[in-house]
Order: structure tokens, then sequence, then C-alpha cells
């Protein structure tokens, strides 16, 4: 959608539309912003070099880091007095990534958010259960700003307390539910667990924040009855959750590109993978005021996909996110994404879908255990065969050893947020 309102028709009025907001948002934080200035000095870049998309190239990056040196508020491109809003991510290393909001900034959020939900054919007469954090986290606010702005129910009951989510899944019977893999599928559970089934109608699940693979997607859908789950993705540096979803033909996620740029490149060499090619995502908005992303470095690993999805949307598509570079750990020498795992997880019969990787190092020597639920409606003498069919294709295709315990469901640790599926114990040694 342009600035004013009007709905971009074309690809090429979109490439121009982003041309237009490429340009703003490098002026705009040369102007505003200390630390992209100097950025952009010790590159040779000005604003006025950039005249074609393809001049994006030319910018430097920024990562991470440079939001928590910048603490408490990095990035700034506007003045003091035209903040109304600032949002934090977990910070779990180091300090807290601060990311402040002007007043156009909440409502750009909303607008891309109700997107999200008018293409999960979330609108009037529907009603949301958001079980997601509130506070400093973007997500709360993010979904229900995005659910009023469509017409529909909010009911914000927040992450945990499964007596209350149960208690108003029968009361008020949300349709939509709005939380992590993880909560939805605790959520499924109690449901399933307390005999609530028919008296629930969850239609729609909307995922964030995690990746799920596919036999943890099946069994939340199993257990809610529900007819699709959508993923909806975003960052904390990127507004919040909201950025893109995929539509009902779920082939890919659609973003937002009137409101960011999206490049997929190698993360070793940062140069652009060939279209239809995974890499790491990079993005840089094109309106965003007060805290404007340039070439942000993600670490989200995905993959462009070309051509025009069958629901017709000119938005173009990525994959679901397959992991993080930062999730990879190093297995005898083998880079192993736990989404490799996920994907085998996916295709073994006896098993279900929580499991967990613990890596030990014993007289030198490093181990690998991955730790996997048996499917509830499975005996345990097929424990043997589930785990002999996971070692090996474990190890045809992550091209690691390593060894394979069925558990009973349930037995794993459960999360009201995100789950920790590895536990690398080797820095301890």
């Amino acid at each position: 959608m342009a600035e004013d309102g009007a709905p971009v028709e074309t690809e090429q009025e979109l490439r121009d539309l982003q041309l237009e907001g490429l340009r703003w948002t490098v002026g705009h934080a040369n102007k505003g912003s200390a630390f992209y200035r100097g950025s952009f000095d010790r590159v040779g870049v000005t604003p006025d070099d950039i005249r074609t998309l393809e001049d994006l190239r030319r910018l430097p990056f920024t990562k991470a880091d440079d939001l928590r040196e910048g603490y408490p508020l990095p990035l700034v491109s506007v003045p003091p007095e035209d903040l109304v809003r600032i949002h934090s991510s977990s910070g779990t290393t180091g300090k807290r990534k601060i990311l402040a909001y002007t007043a156009k900034d909440v409502d750009d959020w909303r607008e891309m958010f109700a997107r999200c939900y008018r293409m999960a054919g979330v609108g009037p007469g529907d009603r949301a259960q958001i079980a997601v954090g509130y506070g400093l986290w973007t997500a709360g606010v993010g979904f229900q700003a995005g659910c009023e702005e469509v017409g529909a129910m909010a009911i914000p009951v927040g992450p945990g307390n499964l007596d209350l989510q149960c208690q108003f899944l029968v009361d008020l019977k949300p349709n939509v539910i709005c939380c992590t893999a993880s909560m939805a599928l605790l959520l499924a559970e109690q449901v399933h667990e307390r005999g609530l089934n028919d008296q629930v109608d969850v239609e729609t699940v909307i995922l964030g924040s995690e990746c799920c693979g596919e036999a943890m997607r099946s069994r939340i859908m199993e257990l809610f009855g529900a007819e699709h789950i959508y993923d909806i993705t975003g960052m904390t540096e990127l507004y919040g959750p909201g950025a893109g979803i995929d539509c009902s033909h779920h082939e890919g996620i659609h973003f937002w590109a009137d409101y960011y740029i999206a490049e997929v490149l190698d993360p070793e060499t940062l140069d652009p993978v060939p279209e239809g090619e995974q890499g790491e995502l990079v993005v840089t908005t094109l309106r965003k005021e007060g805290a404007p992303l340039i070439r942000y470095r993600t670490r989200d690993l995905t993959r462009l996909i070309p051509g025009r999805c069958p629901c017709g949307s000119l938005m173009p598509r990525h994959e679901r996110f397959a992991g993080r570079t930062d999730d990879m750990f190093i297995f005898r020498a083998v880079n192993v994404y736990p989404t490799q795992i996920e994907d085998i997880i996916a295709r073994t019969e006896g098993v279900g879908s929580e499991y967990n990787v613990t890596l030990e190092r014993e007289s030198g020597k490093d181990h690998m255990r991955v730790r996997i639920e048996r499917s509830p409606d499975v005996d345990s003498f097929q424990d043997a065969g589930a785990a002999q069919a996971m070692r090996d294709a474990i190890k045809s295709e992550v091209m690691v050893a390593c060894e394979i315990e069925v558990v009973d469901h349930g037995s794993l640790p459960r999360s009201e947020r995100k789950s920790k599926r590895v536990f690398d114990n080797r820095r301890e040694c």
C-alpha cells in the first residue's frame, strides 16, 4: 500500500514504492542518527548515492550487537519528544535490545498486523484468544492491536494460567488461538486431557516466535480439531510480530514488501544466494521513523519462493524459517540444525513431536542423545524400531551418529513460551 493509502497493484509499482522508501530511509537515518551517519561514512556512501534498488548492496549491515552497544535507545533517528513507546527483546545475551517507536510506527505496525489477520480469514464476528506475553514484549500488544483493527474480539489472556485458558475456551468459544507453538501444544493437550474437545470451537491457530516442525503442527491441529495453522513472522527490531504470514494455501510466508525489503544472503560471504536457495534473511525498513533498520542481519534462515502464490497476492513469499544461524550447533565437525532433526521426526512412525537433544563430552569425545516422546496411541514394544529408524536417518541425512531414546508421551517438559530443544553440556566439561 502506498503512503496515500492506495493499494499497490503491479510488481513495478511495488518496486517504485520500495525505491522511494529506501531513499527516504537512508536520508532519514543519515540526518537523524549518529550511528547510521558514521556507518555510512565508513563505507563512503551518501543518501544521494542511492538511485536504484540495486544500490541497496552499497549500504553497510546492521547487527544485533549494534543495538546492544547503542543501549538504551539505539538507532533512534528522530528527536526524543517524537517517541511514544519502547519495546524490548528478551535480552538472553548481554544488554537488552530496546526499540523505540513514533506514533506513525505504531499505526503502521497495527496495519501490518491487521493484514496478517485478514490473510488468515479473521475479521468481524471472530474471537481471538491471545496467549502470548504482554508488557515489554511486542507480542501481546501487537496481536491485540491487529485483532481490534480488523474488528474481531480480542481475549487477552496472556501466556500460562491453563485453568483460565481452558475456561475461556469453553465459555467464550474463541475460534482463533494466537500463541507460540509450544503453548499451542501444551494447551491442546490440556483440552484433550480434560475432555473438553467437544466444548471448544478452535478453527484457526496462529503461531509465532519459534520454529515448528510438521509433527508438532499435525499434533496441534489434531488435538484442537483446527482447520488451519498459520505462521506469523516478525521480531522486535522489525516492529514486532506481523511482518508476514502464510495464506490459506500454506505455500510460503507473504511478507509486506511495501514496508520492508527482504534479502536472502549467504551468511558467510554476505552475497545474494540464487532465488530459491537458502540463506540468511536481511531486512531494510522503508517507512520506520523511530529506529529504522538498514540491512539488518536477522540470523533467520529461509529462502525466497519464486513466482506468484495461487492466492493471487502481489506480496512476495519466503519459506517458513528453517532455524537461525545461532541455533546451529557443531557436533564432531558437522553443522547441525534442530530443524533437520524435526524433519526426520515428522517422517518417523511411532513417535510424537516433543524432543530434545543433549550434548555431552566424555573422555575427550562428544556424544549426542536425542530423546523423543512416543506417540500417545503407540505401545512401547515399537520403541526399538522407531529409535533405529531415527538413528539411521540422522546418520545418513545429517551425517552424525547419535543415541536415540524413546520416552513416554508427556514425559518431556512443556513450555508456555518457547521450548528449549538443545542442551549443550560440553561447555561445562
